[in-house]
């Protein structure tokens, strides 16, 4: 799997351990996005873990939101744990739109930024994969999200 190589991946038995605390202490601590990758809903191993995660990163959304920060730096995504080419699809692009938002206004300490939801799928720019990789967001620090 040839996901980009700002992506931290933190394995846990199930999404429904991730609490909002975990969430939020990413971004604290300099993440400029983090994102919960979960089963399918409907056929996760533990009933509904994935469905508590998916309510637990709504509640972060709304406390970005309310703090000015952009609540598009935290995602909740439901994949199949055998479909690798999914989640390499999804680390692009959140990958990409983390860069688009540019570093974490926790990190930079400028304070608020535009709390508009960024769209799921962000469109393809011109220049495709290669333009990507050379993206830099604003004061040149490369965008780090965690999955």
């Amino acid at each position: 799997m040839d996901y980009p190589p700002n992506v931290k991946i933190i394995r846990i038995p199930c999404t429904g351990k991730v609490d909002a605390l975990y969430l939020l202490k990413a971004l604290e601590d300099g993440v400029d996005g983090v994102y919960a990758a979960g089963c399918e809903e409907g056929d996760c191993h533990f009933l509904v873990g994935n469905i508590r995660a998916k309510k637990r990163v709504g509640y972060v959304k709304s406390i970005l939101k309310d703090l000015g920060i952009n609540p598009g730096r935290v995602e909740m995504y439901n994949m199949s744990a055998a479909d690798g080419p999914r989640f390499v699809q999804v680390a692009r692009e959140f990958t990409a739109r983390i860069k688009a938002l540019g570093p974490s206004p926790v990190k930079t300490g400028k304070g608020s930024e535009p709390t508009e939801e960024v769209p799921e799928h962000a469109p393809e720019s011109e220049g495709g994969e290669a333009a990507k990789q050379e993206e830099r967001p604003a004061g040149g620090e490369p965008a780090q999200p965690a999955a």
